[in-house]
């Protein structure tokens, strides 16, 4: 499989380079070459399968020879050695749990399949590699456990100052080590595009061996498509008809897993993006313009994102035709307001909590089906509500307890340096960590 850039097609790489590289050249992002196709029997029998063979057999056509059979076989086992259940919150809406990794966050997943990768491809390297990611919030935590103590791997965490909530915060900044995090006087925004004229600039490339870690790597995107299998093996054993699907979408790389999912075979009614009031899909679903915007900060500050990167990816898989697109995808923006009363009523009403980021999924679908009358859905539960405690305490009268596994981190120090959104400062950074090596 060959991957090739979306804004130079004449650029193709391999899995290992795209991985590696994370973009190609004027900063565009790989694409497959072409779409493996699921055979019809694994998708209608995927209940006799187990959830490791699913990953196996999900992710192998993208890397082909680059990694032995036996290596991603357990590299896949690996990336989902914690529970994905599909649960039932009412009888139209079920969730995903997604939460269930080591930092509670979806992103475990895709995270733990790209450090495993790239540790696999870096072994024999003997100049250190550099991770570079800017974060909306679960990101950061997600590479930073998915790397930490790593051998030949540094990890580099931008993230937006008061952006992120407190558990956010501790995972992706009190680990130390091989784990540097940034914090930049900005928003999530400010700290993308400093990673990307970081992957830009050739002083920077000739001194540094730099990749990042954000949902633009394949080989964090792809592996997303995975709990959209397990969701499916679950669901089939609950309901007849095919689900409508509801994503909390910041970056668009988790709703673009599952579209590609859908592109080879995984039957699907409908996807729907929920988008907090960072509105662009939204209402580019509405008018056919995409009007990126300066990112408004919500409760729901994962998703708080103005030009989302992996959009582009979404209109490759539609050949940019919009009235296909539209067909497949519809989009609904919900407000901080309606995000708490979601997860006032979801609690009184059903005993369920939501994280702020669900509770926006759960509101767009509840909308979605409620204009679309006899269809059933579930939305990914992206987060732990222990993650976003003061929006959700101040929707519900309850103390959320902090998990066990959490306790130790949250006691820990806070590391961060503080820059501005000013890509010399670092460059700076970059270039003097690298010395001290």
């Amino acid at each position: 499989m060959n991957y090739y850039n979306l804004k130079d097609k004449q650029e193709t790489v391999d899995f290992k380079t795209a991985s590696i590289k994370s973009q190609g050249r004027q900063k565009g992002l790989f694409f497959p070459e072409n779409i493996p196709q699921f055979e019809k029997e694994f998708i209608q029998n995927l209940h006799l399968y187990s959830d490791e063979e699913i990953a196996f057999r999900c992710m192998k056509d993208f890397i082909n020879e680059e990694i032995p059979a036996e290596i991603i076989q357990e590299i896949a086992a690996e990336t989902i050695s914690f529970e994905i259940p599909l649960k039932k919150i009412n009888d139209r809406i079920s969730v995903l749990e997604l939460f269930h990794g080591p930092t509670l966050a979806f992103k475990d997943v895709g995270a733990r399949f790209m450090s495993r990768c790239l540790s696999y491809f870096l072994k024999n390297e003997n100049k250190k590699v550099t991770v570079l990611v800017a974060t909306s919030g679960d990101t950061g935590g997600a590479v930073a456990h998915g790397f930490y103590n790593v051998p030949g791997i540094n990890v580099v965490i931008l993230y937006p100052k008061n952006r992120v909530s407190q558990v956010q915060e501790k995972q992706l900044t009190a680990l130390g080590g091989n784990i540097s995090a940034l914090e930049v006087n900005g928003n999530f925004d400010d700290c993308q595009d400093l990673v990307k004229q970081a992957f830009g600039d050739e002083n920077i490339n000739t001194e540094l061996f730099l990749t990042s870690a954000n949902s633009i790597n394949i080989a964090r995107w792809l592996p997303q498509q995975i709990y959209y299998l397990l969701a499916l093996k679950q669901w089939k054993q609950q309901e007849n008809e095919n689900p409508v699907i509801c994503v909390p979408s910041g970056n668009f790389g988790n709703i673009c897993a599952g579209l590609l999912a859908y592109f080879r075979g995984l039957p699907v009614e409908h996807f729907v993006a929920a988008c907090n009031e960072n509105d662009v899909v939204p209402d580019y679903l509405k008018t056919n313009q995409y009007q990126p915007k300066k990112a408004a900060a919500t409760l729901s500050n994962a998703m708080d994102v103005g030009d989302p990167s992996n959009f582009t990816r979404i209109l490759e898989l539609f050949d940019h035709q919009f009235e296909k697109l539209k067909t497949v995808v519809s989009g609904y923006s919900i407000n901080d307001r309606s995000t708490l009363e979601t997860i006032k009523e979801v609690y009184e009403k059903y005993g369920y909590i939501l994280d702020p980021h669900s509770a926006v999924a759960f509101a767009s679908l509840e909308q979605y089906l409620n204009e679309n009358s006899g269809k059933k859905g579930f939305i990914l539960g992206t987060a732990h509500p222990v993650k976003f405690p003061e929006a959700v305490e101040k929707a519900v009268p309850i103390t959320i307890e902090i998990p066990a596994s959490l306790e130790a981190l949250m006691k820990k120090d806070k590391k961060t340096v503080e820059i501005n959104p000013d890509f010399e400062e670092l460059k700076r950074f970059l270039l003097n960590k690298n010395q001290e090596q």
